[in-house]
């Protein structure tokens, strides 16, 4: 009998099958370490390399340590739940999957749709990043790009001699995202491979300014640790701590993306939490680490510039070193990019299978095993977004969608634990209710610490979402209608 409700649930046990065998299952090619890897590349690069100065400059100071032990704290609830489902459903829906089976398809599309907030606008806002440094990076070797082709409509390019070009679009992140998207449709097997190595690259980048510039760091730019607040909540104080927090919460978004890969793991049930867990805890102490360091490096009322890292470099004096960070910086943005780009297309198959989104989705092609239809229509969507919108206005709806995403997780991890207590469950999250409970908490007080215009825009979204879903979604839902099925 077909479920007819808003509120229809799917069944762990239909989920874990769909995800086994049939037509449209996907090759099980990715190991504990490449999953790790995929996290790690996902994890670091914005918020190193870009995030950590803009928010010690404007709102937290030195004490940016504190917000990254924050957003951290909160990512370790989160992961230890979305270890336990990612383990119990091996498919690669993520939250949008996890949803489905606990409050239903309405909700469960309510959150597919704002995860393209997370993954396909991070993959746009993390590509104008890439912008940046490529260019700069491009001017190191005598190679100057038109200004005015490096930037979205109405932002203003400052040059190094002080003159100002307003821009027309960015090319740079256009090419880097139709790169990714090429080699993503060419297999998953062969990214995933270059993916680690350029993970490799990037670690090796980071460790090496930790392990020098701690030997340069001056004391005296840690105090005040906590800069008085000036009287407006957010900027600095306490308050300027939490609004760091809720900044650089961006930086933490890849490692969920790592669920999306679970139907592409040759052992879900062991290499999904190592995965999850393993690359959270690398990137974690790595972020305090080099927080820590360039804060002690350069006095944190200069370090609203894109390039923070570099700018630590440059006080440590070796040339060299600053065009070694450049490249790390490229390299570890670029594998932020390709793995978003690879989870919004692995949540949209699968919600394409639920017959929620068009069929096309679906479609794997017969030699590649990817589907190349859904990733390439990803990477124009994404690709137009880069080159035409600001990256604070990106950046602002990201770190929403993602906190609203995550409270759902959490919530999943209790509703299952009551509703299915005798399923099977590979790993299990210790502290059950009250770890997915401090999840959620702490996910709603990041929330708070952003604008009441970044909700807004929230809202708009979700219901141009909702619009969508009752005029195409639940007409088409297999499970409201499992006579039509797919092709």
């Amino acid at each position: 009998m077909a479920e007819t409700g808003y509120m229809a649930r799917k069944s762990i046990a239909s989920i874990v099958k769909s995800g086994e065998s049939g037509p449209l299952c996907l090759t099980r090619t990715l190991g504990a370490l490449s999953i790790t890897a995929m996290g790690v590349g996902a994890i670091i690069g914005a918020g190193i390399f870009v995030l950590t100065g803009t928010a010690a400059a404007q709102y937290a100071g030195p004490s940016i340590i504190l917000s990254f032990i924050l957003g951290g704290t909160a990512c370790a609830f989160i992961g230890l739940c979305y270890s336990e489902l990612a383990a119990m459903l091996p498919v690669c829906g993520s939250t949008y999957t996890y949803t489905y089976a606990t409050l239903g398809e309405l909700f469960a599309w309510i959150i597919g749709w704002d995860l393209i907030l997370e993954y396909a606008m991070g993959a746009a806002t993390v590509a104008v990043g890439w912008s940046g440094y490529f260019v700069s990076l491009s001017r190191n070797a005598g190679i100057n790009i038109p200004p005015s082709l490096t930037a979205s409509p109405g932002v203003i390019v400052k040059m190094p001699d002080g003159t100002q070009v307003a821009g027309i679009v960015n090319l740079p992140a256009v090419f880097i995202i139709v790169v990714l998207t090429t080699m993503l449709v060419l297999g998953t097997k062969e990214s995933v491979r270059l993916n680690n190595i350029m993970v490799a690259i990037k670690l090796f980048v980071v460790v090496a300014f930790v392990a020098i510039g701690v030997f340069f760091v001056r004391p005296t730019n840690w105090h005040p640790f906590i800069p008085k607040n000036t009287g407006e909540f957010g900027s600095f104080g306490t308050s300027g701590i939490l609004r760091g927090a809720a900044v650089v919460f961006f930086a933490f978004l890849g490692f969920d993306a790592v669920s999306t890969a679970a139907q592409e793991a040759r052992n879900p049930r062991r290499d999904m939490p190592i995965g999850i867990l393993g690359s959270l805890a690398i990137c974690t102490l790595l972020y305090i680490a080099v927080a820590g360091v360039l804060s002690g490096l350069v006095p944190y009322i200069e370090l609203n510039v894109p390039d923070p890292i570099a700018k630590g470099v440059d006080v440590i004096g070796i040339g060299w070193f600053s065009i070694l960070i450049k490249v790390g910086a490229l390299t570890g943005l670029t594998t932020v990019i390709l793995v978003l780009l690879y989870g919004q297309s692995r949540i949209f198959f699968t919600m394409s299978q639920d017959g929620l989104l068009p069929r096309l989705f679906t479609r794997v092609h017969p030699r590649l095993h990817t589907p190349y239809l859904s990733q390439m229509m990803i990477g124009t969507l994404v690709a137009v977004a880069a080159a035409l919108t600001p990256i604070n206005v990106l950046g602002e709806m990201v770190s929403i969608g993602t906190l609203f995403a995550f409270v759902l997780v959490c919530g999943a991890v209790v509703y299952l634990r009551r509703s299915d207590p005798q399923a099977s469950r590979p790993f299990r999250a210790p502290g059950v209710p009250v770890v997915p409970v401090l999840g959620i908490l702490l996910c709603l007080l990041l929330m708070v610490g952003l604008p009441l215009v970044t909700w807004l825009r929230l809202v708009v979204w979700l219901v141009i979402g909702m619009i969508f879903y009752f005029f195409y979604g639940r007409n088409h839902s297999i499970l409201r209608h499992p006579e039509r099925g797919l092709d």
